[in-house]
């Protein structure tokens, strides 16, 4: 095996943010060429405007920026957190959904709960029901060795009828066949951010969802259960062999990317932002949006906060395109450009490997040696917690 030196290693470790950076702009070139297209005089001006995002507005439209990063933030960290572990949680939507109606349940109908712990026995619930949502696809995975994204897409739907049916029963309002206004008490405290960011509908939740990828990044990175969870999903032979239980890890790593997807759900419906759960056939696209969010991110916890900052931006400078005579789906189309080619960005730096560097796989220090180096890596670490373990 031909070892690497530290400039190489270095060059390397900048080839995969590049290649992130590298599909934001193909994706932004595709909707600009579609701009273009549909109206050649204001595409520049309209294209501009997209690019400044919530910026154009100053602290106001910064505010409507962190409202709208909040929920896809936590899909994010929900898809992130379990592909770090080895899993591909493409529920988040179902988890996102069944946590959104535990809050607004508990929003409505808690007037028992004190008012200064109502929005936080709000968004437990929201934070309990979908752990216990993502629980059933990593229980599926770990007992019957189902596929989770087959499973978890199943739920997507099973969690959007299930919860029609319940909002029908519990707290609907037939007039507007969507539920009911939850309790002013229920809503995330604004802490001051409003008179920061005159946004009506900024909120506290930013701040809650900071504190997650903080805590994601810990956990990941600086706690032996972190390293269990990757080792196990990274070498589950490594695992096996220092007797960590790979069904187990299987099962905490999806409750866990359920509460975050749950959690997003809540910080989403209290936000005080007027927002309902509607009764319709649609599943919620925030869970779809944590994917491209995470591959952005590199599904790293820093990485998601940057990126699902910058989908909030483009998608506030959307709003703004009518001005401009575009109509509304532009932007749609160019965030679907921009997810698009995000999932391209693995392809992205394979190319830079192979025209930059010159490797190639399974050759002078390729793919193979990597996951070599890396199996011993893990095969080290864990024989030194089993040392320490038994010490």
């Amino acid at each position: 095996m031909k070892k690497r030196n530290k400039k190489t290693v270095k060059i390397e470790s900048l080839f995969t943010p590049l290649s992130s950076v590298f599909a934001i702009l193909v994706g932004l070139l595709l909707g600009f060429i579609i701009m273009l297209v549909s109206n050649p005089s204001q595409a520049l001006s309209g294209f501009s405007l997209v690019l400044k995002g919530g910026f154009e507005d100053g602290l106001a439209g910064i505010g409507k920026v962190l409202y709208l990063a909040t929920p896809i933030m936590m899909t994010g960290l929900s898809v992130g957190f379990a592909f770090k572990t080895g899993l591909f949680n493409i529920g988040a939507s179902g988890q996102f959904i069944v946590g959104a109606f535990a809050a607004v349940f508990v929003g409505v109908k808690g007037k028992e709960i004190p008012p200064n712990l109502h929005w936080i026995v709000a968004l437990a619930a929201a934070m309990i029901c979908g752990g216990l949502w993502g629980a059933v696809p990593g229980i599926l995975k770990a007992l019957f060795n189902v596929h989770e994204v087959i499973a978890s897409i199943m739920m997507n739907y099973i969690g959007m009828s299930l919860v029609n049916l319940l909002v029908t029963k519990t707290v609907y309002d037939r007039f507007t066949n969507r539920s009911y206004p939850v309790m002013a008490s229920a809503n995330i405290p604004k802490w001051g951010l409003n008179k920061i960011f005159p946004f009506n509908s900024t909120n506290g939740g930013i701040l809650i969802a900071l504190f997650f990828v903080l805590l994601v990044h810990i956990v990941l990175n600086k706690t032996t259960f972190g390293f269990e969870l990757k080792a196990c999903g990274h070498n589950p032979y490594a695992g096996k062999y220092a007797g960590i239980s790979a069904k187990r890890n299987i099962v905490l790593s999806m409750v866990i990317a359920g509460m975050l997807s749950g959690i997003g759900g809540g910080l989403d419906y209290l936000s005080g932002a007027g927002k309902f759960i509607q009764v319709v056939d649609v599943l919620a696209p925030e869970g779809f949006n944590g994917i491209p969010v995470a591959l952005l991110g590199l599904s790293s916890p820093i990485g998601i906060l940057f990126s699902s900052i910058f989908i909030a931006n483009i998608t506030a400078g959307g709003f703004n395109l009518q001005q401009y005579r575009f109509v509304p789906e532009v932007i749609s189309i160019i965030t679907a450009s921009i997810i698009y080619f995000s999932a391209f960005s693995l392809l992205f730096k394979g190319l830079l490997d192979k025209y930059v560097l010159g490797k190639k796989k399974g050759n002078d220090g390729g793919d193979e040696a990597d996951d070599e180096e890396f199996g011993k890596k893990v095969e080290e670490d864990v024989e030194v917690l089993r040392g320490g373990e038994e010490g």
